[in-house]
């Protein structure tokens, strides 16, 4: 909103989306996360005399589309603020306690037990809170649970899952049992297809690859009856419910749905704990970890206590079943206002497999989507530029992601189509 002066005792203000008033004066409260691409509307106010008038401040804050460090929710934002001088009467922020002293102990027991809630961990599983992100995992897990002579089963579903076969290479005799890579990482395979290793120690996954928008549905299930499905799920973690049973080891990057960078968060089942390798280095050795309650080190403090906060919020949401269903909403009317554009935008992926949390996309004619990025850019909705290796667009729509971020996008993928198809 933007203010004029008309006349004596007149205020012009010019309104970017006239068509809020045909809706009710309700709509007013949701008016900063208004587009600003329609034709202004003047609307000339008298006042009582000719002093200036200040129109209220528009929204602040950008739709951040960007892959992670991802978008945080806006009310666990405030309270972190709030707190931030001095943490609950503690006299001091969260970023100056110690992190083996009383206040900082109720801060990851608490985002423990919260954690544990949403996703049903049970007892028979450690929580760990680590640093050097998922790739340090690509090592720790077989230094952690794998003789350097045991083969091991990689499914490679796009960048991430290639990444951490290489690594492991290093540590065991890992295997490439499928790969994507000969249809651009556009698909999952058929999990009875697969020719598994019936003397694989485990089988790896990554639930969701972020570069190139695959998401597993379902998870296969180790040949091997003593084996184990390991799975990197950095960028789909606790956005729907997952049965922890069914894995020896999850691991996740937090920075996509959970909290700042820094984190990274290890559900290993217990008896995996103990038999590392003798060449482990002390700090990927989850025995040392799990023995000291994620606290051998200074780990991450203010990192753990802002996941605590989204744990807390997305238990106040309902639960990773309320959460889910708000995920499938924003990725249908994503993935619709793609599918129905006439080939405009185009999606890669196959339909089944198609990400929730992570939506590439290309222009039909390539050389608008540099126009299209500026132009959103402006519209105060950034990071949608695709990845350096794959080029496009990619919306990255993490449960932070308000309704209101994937609805003002696909108002300007619409007006953009109009004014360029």
């Amino acid at each position: 909103m933007a203010t004029t002066s008309s006349a004596p005792n007149t205020l012009l203000l010019k309104i970017k989306n006239p068509s809020i008033f045909k809706t009710s004066t309700s709509a007013f409260h949701a008016f900063p996360m208004t587009r600003a691409t329609a034709k202004p509307l003047s609307i000339s106010i008298k006042c009582s005399n000719s002093a200036t008038v200040v129109a209220p401040p528009t929204q602040d804050r950008v739709f951040n589309f960007a892959a992670g460090p991802a978008t945080l929710p806006e009310n666990v934002l405030r309270k972190a603020e709030s707190e931030l001088y001095n943490w609950r009467g503690a006299g001091m922020s969260v970023m100056e306690m110690s992190h083996r002293g009383k206040e900082f102990m109720s801060i990851i027991q608490k985002a423990e037990s919260d954690l544990r809630k949403l996703l049903g961990i049970s007892d028979d599983y450690a929580v760990l809170f680590l640093q050097g992100g998922a790739t340090t995992q690509f090592a720790s897990i077989p230094l952690n649970i794998c003789k350097p002579e045991d083969p091991v089963d990689y499914i490679v579903t796009g960048s991430w899952g290639d990444k951490a076969f290489k690594e492991a290479t290093k540590y065991c005799k890992p295997k490439v049992i499928w790969s994507g890579k000969s249809d651009k990482y556009t698909g999952i395979p058929e999990f009875n297809d697969l020719d598994q290793n019936p003397e694989a120690r485990y089988l790896h996954i990554c639930a969701n690859e972020t570069i190139h928008g695959v998401e597993f549905k379902d998870y296969p299930t180790p040949k091997n009856k003593s084996g184990l499905l390991v799975a990197d799920m950095s960028s789909n973690f606790c956005s729907k419910p997952v049965d922890v049973s069914k894995f020896g080891i999850i691991y996740a990057g937090a920075q996509k749905n959970v909290g700042p960078s820094g984190v990274t968060i290890v559900i290993v089942r217990k008896d995996l704990i103990g038999d590392a390798q003798e060449m482990t280095p002390v700090m990927l050795d989850y025995k040392i970890h799990a023995d000291n309650n994620s606290l051998y080190n200074t780990p991450p403090c203010y990192g753990i206590y802002m996941c605590g906060l989204v744990f807390e919020d997305l238990l106040a949401q309902g639960g990773l079943v309320e959460v889910e269903k708000k995920n499938i909403k924003k990725a249908q009317i994503l993935y619709d206002a793609i599918d129905e554009s006439n080939g405009f935008y185009r999606s890669p992926v196959e339909k089944s497999v198609r990400s929730l949390m992570n939506v590439p996309f290309t222009l039909d004619k390539a050389e608008l989507e540099a126009e299209f990025v500026k132009e959103a850019g402006k519209e105060k909705m950034i990071q949608l530029k695709g990845h350096r290796s794959v080029g496009g667009m990619r919306a990255s729509i993490y449960n932070a992601m308000p309704l209101a971020g994937v609805d003002n996008l696909v108002a300007f993928m619409k007006d953009f189509q109009a004014r360029h198809g």
